[in-house]
């Protein structure tokens, strides 16, 4: 005696049931604790002594514009990466060194979406990987300031993508797509704020400056190692050798809160001229 066939919808449901469960059991779980608080103004920066940056330090309240995103230290005499975007329009960038405090800096050089901006005196530099051997699937993470606050993300490589920017006459540009698995606990919506992070592999290299996310397709845009190779050039800036901090799903909240403590990884704003 045959069983009689369950419905059609019914079978429709059980296999679109079995799909979600498999997917949400192997989804990365990859969220990085709530970062600390920023250092508090009346506090004293970070910095030694001795160090120029020291001596240029300013309080930027009120003149505060925007708070625009996040750069790097590159070199460790003032000079730092993030993404040309973030500071362009802008008269008078500056790198915020504590709560309402920073120094001002100049713009060196730019490279497609990659700008380098300069100031008397720096912080620890971070290595960056100019010849990466990236391999789909493989981790970064991004450390910064979305929303204006310090946090995080990790992704992994999905592959070279083309950038179509809205503005209208701008060029395409040459990218890595990444998607996102994990980012700071709490932190919802929009990234915003991130771009000009440092994308760092497992050995705390950078391999990218973070350009754009996508949202709604859970993807974040970093520029490629060629576009790195040649900003560096135009500033005249030879790499830090060396690897960083290894970095895991496991470490990269306490990497990241390390590396905005050293101020490597730090906040860009505008000032009002």
């Amino acid at each position: 005696m045959a069983l009689p066939r369950p419905p059609h919808w019914l079978v429709y449901i059980g296999g679109v049931t079995l799909i979600l469960a498999l997917a949400l059991g192997r989804r990365e779980h990859a969220n990085a604790p709530e970062a600390p608080p920023p250092i508090p103004g009346e506090e004293q920066a970070p910095l030694p002594i001795t160090s120029p940056l020291a001596a240029k330090v300013t309080p930027l309240s009120p003149k505060v514009e925007t708070a625009s995103g996040t750069a790097f230290s590159a070199g460790a005499g003032g000079v730092w990466l993030t993404a040309r975007h973030v500071i362009e329009g802008c008269r008078q960038p500056a790198i915020v060194v504590a709560d309402g405090r920073g120094v001002s800096a100049k713009l060196s050089a730019v490279a497609d979406d990659v700008a380098v901006l300069t100031t008397v005196g720096g912080a620890p530099a971070m290595p960056i990987a100019l010849s990466p051997a990236l391999h789909r699937g493989e981790p970064v993470f991004l450390p910064g300031f979305p929303q204006g606050a310090p946090g995080e993300a990790a992704s992994r490589l999905l592959g070279p993508q083309t950038l179509h920017k809205r503005a209208r006459g701008a060029k395409p540009s040459a990218t890595l797509a990444w998607a996102e698995v994990g980012r700071t606990d709490g932190l919802n919506g929009s990234l915003a704020g991130l771009s000009g992070a440092p994308a760092l592999d497992s050995a705390g290299e950078v391999v990218g400056v973070t350009l754009a996310e996508a949202p709604r397709r859970g993807r974040i845009y970093t520029s490629t190692p060629d576009t790195l190779r040649r900003v560096l050039a135009a500033a005249g800036v030879k790499p830090t050798p060396g690897a960083g901090q290894s970095i895991s799903v496991e470490n990269y909240g306490r990497v990241a809160d390390s590396l905005r403590r050293d101020l490597s990884v730090v906040q860009v704003v505008c000032l009002a001229t």
